[in-house]
């Protein structure tokens, strides 16, 4: 038995990295799985080949989370097709690093809209549904650079900040719905973007690392599938950092 049985679980960015090891270890403990990608519609699709394999049901839909009406469509297509969203996993993010000096206007708002924009659009379309289901859990990926700052981020790092906020202000209007809200701070963790940097760089995140060792995706999503099970019903508003103490 899963923890997560019975449950539907929407993901955006959910083809690659943290997205698809969370959508992986949802299937694990037995949620069916609805998950968007932007661009390679061949490694998501057999991605959602790969996990129905396991017995349930994975689909995976080209859309972009950062419009607002192309959200309202995914929303629709994945109720009418799964009938309901018990867990909604907001992921899906990009960075466009550069000195304050440098960044253009299209950084900041290219990294604002789809980082922060899309977790508006698709809690805005979610939340009625829920509230109709009499519950859910809304977990949504901020990072500790939003808690902490980075030279070079200041756009990812607005976004991440501002989704702590959005976070801890849609779980005190949620709460009385039994709609619980948390948000997730990764620190550094082995993704396609760590694996393409100099072995220098890597040295010197390391050894601000408590733990002395990069994180992996799956122990990000394994906190996602406490998060979004029975397990954590009176946690909500939280911030949870998966750093290895980097941020302490």
């Amino acid at each position: 038995m899963g923890l997560l049985d019975g449950k539907v679980a929407l993901v955006t960015g959910g083809s690659r990295g943290i997205g698809a090891a969370i959508v992986r270890r949802f299937a694990e403990q037995g949620a069916n799985v609805a998950f968007t990608y932007r661009s390679s519609a061949e490694q998501a699709n057999a991605l959602a080949a790969e996990l129905e394999q396991l017995g349930v049901t994975a689909k995976a839909y080209q859309s972009d989370a950062s419009d607002y009406e192309a959200a309202e469509n995914l929303a629709k297509e994945v109720l009418e097709a799964f009938g309901q969203v018990d867990i909604l996993v907001n992921n899906a993010g990009i960075t466009k690093d550069t000195l304050m000096l440098r960044m253009t206007e299209a950084h900041w708002d290219d990294v604002i809209q789809t980082n922060l924009k899309s977790i508006f659009n698709l809690t805005k379309h979610l939340i009625r549904p829920m509230m109709k289901n009499r519950g859910g859990s809304i977990i949504n990926m901020s990072s500790i650079v939003g808690m902490t700052g980075n030279a070079g981020q200041a756009n990812y790092a607005a976004s991440k900040a501002g989704i702590i906020g959005f976070t801890k202000s849609v779980a005190k209007e949620m709460g009385s719905r039994n709609i619980r809200c948390n948000a997730i701070a990764p620190g550094f963790i082995e993704t396609d973007m760590t694996e393409s940097l100099d072995d220098k760089v890597k040295e010197g995140y390391l050894q601000n690392i408590p733990m002395n060792r990069l994180g992996k995706a799956e122990e990000v999503a394994d906190v996602c599938v406490f998060l979004g099970s029975d397990l954590s019903t009176y946690l909500s508003g939280q911030v949870i950092s998966v750093c290895g103490a980097l941020n302490t």
